[in-house]
């Protein structure tokens, strides 16, 4: 495996704070920055816990391989796990309902966790990467029949601990390998701490094939426990909400605005690309954190992209930041149609849209034949930027 796991890592001893994530929420609201909040103040404490029994736990690796294998058997060869020393601590699974603050939370916990290796990825990015590093395994190694050892050592040789945003079931091939790979990472000592709108009970219900998921579920709730993170107050619609959406005229202030909105969603100035794996090819976005991504309409509309690849990105992200958006008419009736293939998508996700443009969407494309044909998606961009919109929930399955 190439270890390649996208997501925040990091290597070496240390957290940031030796007083934990409960301290540094209460920190945050000292601060003005979080509102207080019962709930998440109970949610911090349960996750103080856990940062107490990680402090300076290391997963257990597998044993080198046997002498003579090379680089290639180094990291592709079939190795045992190792004999467990002591016993993992069991991690917690955070559910609730959106925009209650989980995501905030465990982002406290990792950065403070005094774990020697740990990451912290959205597990839609997660499964695909594993997804890719199985097909490079078979690609190295014709004829074996189990990618699932190897992976699991490979992921061991990052993180001890793992965090996983965004918990959720709907691909049959991710319900297919979970079992087996989660029983293989939790031989080998990791720890997994998830935040998830859906109960373990619930994920992947009504699927065909849920059956042969029932152990996977059983394991979940065997080596995690239950947090249910029962805020009445949803933090996320209430940012985008408050947020401009259109900026126009597309220029520095707009760049600014939406410099502004993409911090305001994250808490971060930068995000990292994440890869979309759609019908066996990548999707690029070039800056994502957690469900907001951020690309340029030249980056979207101006590439080799279809409805497929749109759906996708709409599922992902529950906001979508998009910079630099033209006038459109026939010279550039492609990227146009692009354009309104990509609203559609938004618009049947309830994803939310935040937009610098050369002007207003009824003006955007004034002239020419297809003129008309814009009309609809004008007509939804001034929809999207309606309070009653920013209120519907995210739409995550595929449409």
């Amino acid at each position: 495996m190439d270890g390649s796991l996208s997501g925040q890592a990091v290597a070496g001893q240390g957290g940031t704070s030796a007083a934990g994530p409960l301290a540094a929420y209460r920190a945050r609201v000292a601060a003005g920055t979080l509102r207080e909040d019962p709930a998440q103040e109970d949610a911090a404490r349960r996750l103080q816990e856990l940062w107490q029994r990680t402090r300076g736990y290391v997963a257990h690796r597998a044993p080198a391989p046997a002498a003579g294998g090379g680089l290639i058997g180094r990291l592709f060869g079939r190795r045992p796990a190792a004999a467990a020393t002591t016993q993992a601590p069991t991690g917690l699974y955070l559910v609730g309902e959106v925009g209650r603050g989980k995501s905030m939370l465990m982002d406290l916990f990792f950065e403070t966790a005094e774990v020697e290796r740990k990451r912290r990825i959205h597990f839609h990015q997660f499964m695909q990467d594993c997804h890719r590093s199985i097909h490079q395994w078979k690609q190295a190694n014709p004829g074996a029949d189990d990618p699932i050892p190897p992976l699991a050592d490979t992921i061991v040789e990052t993180a001890s601990l793992l965090c996983f945003d965004e918990f959720q079931v709907h691909d049959i091939t991710d319900a297919m390998i979970l079992g087996r790979l989660f029983a293989a990472l939790f031989e080998r000592g990791v720890v997994v701490v998830a935040t998830s709108n859906t109960a373990p009970d619930d994920l992947f219900k009504g699927r065909p094939g849920r059956d042969a998921f029932l152990p996977f579920i059983a394991l979940i709730k065997a080596r995690t426990e239950l947090l249910v993170l029962d805020s009445r107050q949803d933090y996320r619609r209430d940012r985008v909400r408050g947020l401009p959406t259109w900026h126009q005229p597309d220029d520095a202030r707009a760049e600014r605005a939406l410099d502004a909105a993409f911090r305001e969603l994250t808490g971060r100035d930068h995000g990292e690309p994440v890869k979309l794996l759609v019908l066996g090819r990548e999707v690029v976005i070039p800056q994502a954190v957690g469900e907001v991504g951020r690309a340029g309409f030249d980056e979207l509309c101006g590439s080799f992209l279809g409805p497929a690849d749109f759906l996708a990105i709409a599922a992902r992200f529950h906001t979508l930041i998009l910079d630099g958006v033209p006038r459109l008419g026939p010279e550039n009736f492609d990227r146009a149609r692009r354009f309104v293939t990509l609203i559609d998508a938004l618009y049947e996700h309830r994803c939310k849209l935040v937009a610098s443009a050369a002007a207003t969407p009824d003006t955007l494309y004034e002239r020419g034949e297809n003129a008309h044909m814009f009309q609809r998606t004008a007509s939804r961009l001034m929809e999207m930027q309606s309070q009653d919109y920013l209120a519907l929930p995210h739409i995550t399955q595929d449409a």
